[in-house]
């Protein structure tokens, strides 16, 4: 239940910077996107969404990996089919209490060479 309540803390504060929610948890096999929403200036964001209640073993952003950021895009061209958009991927941690706790947005945390 933590990843969802993150997850709806994440999107709250995207939507307080005029992001439009396109789609939440968008799966296709071997894939999923926690947030896909719609940035003022019009590009796509695929946002990952990682909360830990303590950094003793890391920084929730430690927890994308290479392998994650391959699914990422893979789901991500699968969500925009042929289509020529403008989008980026971030991160929103979220560390402590998930309600309170720092939450922080790493924007374009992949860039196009690192799929």
């Amino acid at each position: 239940m933590k990843g969802k309540e993150a997850e709806d803390r994440a999107l709250k504060y995207l939507l307080g910077l005029g992001h439009v929610l396109l789609k939440r948890n968008y799966r296709i096999r071997g894939g999923e996107v926690d947030l896909i929403t719609r940035a003022p200036d019009g590009t796509v964001v695929f946002t990952e969404v990682k909360h830990r209640s303590k950094t003793d073993f890391g920084h929730p952003l430690e927890t994308i990996t290479p392998r994650k950021v391959r699914l990422l895009w893979r789901t991500a061209l699968r969500f925009l089919g042929r289509d020529d958009v403008s989008c980026r991927f971030d991160a929103i941690t979220i560390t402590g209490d998930v309600q309170a706790g720092q939450l922080k947005h790493e924007e374009s945390i992949v860039t196009g060479g690192e799929h």
